[in-house]
């Protein structure tokens, strides 16, 4: 499957990277983009087939979202990657959810973001939702949103540990105008999201820890699948890697085409460079290195659930771990490329600044700190449990 999706990817190339300036001055995708990249079926390849997705291997997906990431508008690649993934989680909801989102549009997209900042009070059939979110990436262009909350004691304060996920359809969430503004992944709409006094259905909410733990996708009978047995941090956390190092791989190819024929200040051409190709090499190595990690620990941990197994702790916190440290080791080689390209790799009508850009503001994502998880994994190697919200 991902053969046929990254072959499709590879069509659209062209005009998706002559649309990244216009995504960059609207600050979201053009339409035209959105329209290519639902073409290439990246975003319906974690969808159940039931609604017209393929259930793609996870490591096929990371493989598509990498090509993605690299094919000259970083910001289709993070939307792609991000907005992709998102089916995945509504695949292991309530059918009737699955009905509601994709009965009429099997392409329709949901956004997210899934920091519980909203606050849920029950009713009758369900909740009162309000909230205020930032950084819901392609939500321009989403029928959908996925949004954290907590839930309300009868004491009208936050019950700790009660996260869940509230599915909320377009008329009940408001874009805020011109909340997007920043130096990287500027083409992503990563918007302001509000929601005021929205009824969810009970069936539109989902308990976080049953996502996490695997128990949702039972609940509804996909316990014994695989992929929707996946744990979430691993799966989710990945995406966003194999995007960031997408662009990467992006940035090392937009790095050869422009030093292939350059010569340094001195009139020595690069190619004879003794100093600037060792630098090259050694960073192709390292982002080589990223991939390869990223798509060892993902395959692994299937493998596992495919077999009928559980993915231990241990390995559950390496994958996490690993892909902090993917994301951060090829944006260090990126850097290293960049220093190393000289004056004119500053010029904004050159594509490596846009992609240095957008590389270091993905490692900006809450998925790519690297404090905890790299506690937790030390920890786990020692057989040592980690405290909860662990994000594992």
């Amino acid at each position: 499957m991902s053969s046929a999706v990254i072959e499709n990817i590879e069509k659209i190339k062209g005009r998706i990277t002559d649309l990244a300036e216009e995504a960059e001055r609207l600050g979201r995708l053009p339409d035209e983009s959105v329209r290519l990249l639902k073409s290439t079926g990246l975003t319906r390849m974690m969808q159940p087939r039931a609604y017209g997705g393929s259930e793609a291997h996870p490591g096929e997906y990371l493989e598509a979202v990498m090509a993605a990431g690299s094919i000259g508008c970083s910001a289709t690649g993070w939307v792609g990657g991000v907005v992709g993934l998102h089916p995945w989680e509504v695949g292991v909801m309530d059918p009737k959810a699955q009905e509601e989102v994709w009965g009429q549009d099997q392409d329709a997209w949901i956004a997210s973001p899934y920091v519980a900042l909203g606050r849920a009070r029950r009713v009758d059939g369900g909740f009162v939702f309000n909230g205020h979110w930032t950084f819901s990436s392609g939500s321009d262009h989403a029928e959908w949103v996925h949004l954290g909350g907590l839930i309300l004691g009868d004491d009208g304060e936050a019950i700790p540990g009660s996260d869940h996920h509230f599915l909320i359809p377009r008329g009940d969430f408001e874009i805020v105008d011109d909340s997007w503004n920043t130096v990287g992944l500027k083409g992503t709409g990563s918007n302001d999201i509000v929601v005021k006094d929205a009824f969810v259905p009970a069936h539109r909410a989902l308990e976080y820890a049953t996502v996490v733990d695997g128990t949702a996708a039972a609940a509804v009978g996909k316990g014994d699948n695989p992929l929707y047995a996946m744990p979430w941090f691993v799966l989710f956390g990945n995406a966003v890697s194999a995007t960031v190092i997408g662009i990467c791989e992006g940035a090392l190819a937009a790095t050869l085409d422009y030093q292939r024929d350059r010569a340094n200040v001195f009139g020595t051409k690069v190619t004879q460079d003794s100093f600037t190709l060792p630098s090259i090499g050694e960073a192709a190595s390292e982002i080589r290195a990223s991939r390869l990690q990223v798509l060892d620990n993902v395959n692994r941990v299937y493998d596992v659930l495919d077999k009928g197994g559980v993915p231990s702790l241990s390995m559950r916190a390496e994958a996490r771990r690993d892909q902090i440290r993917a994301s951060w080791r090829a944006v260090a080689a990126v850097d290293q490329l960049f220093a190393r390209t000289g004056g004119n790799a500053l010029r904004a009508d050159k594509p490596l600044q846009r992609l240095w850009r957008d590389a270091h503001a993905g490692l900006n994502h809450a998925v790519n700190m690297p404090g905890m998880s790299y506690q937790v994994a030390a920890l786990a190697m020692m057989g040592i449990e980690p405290q909860p919200g662990a994000m594992l």
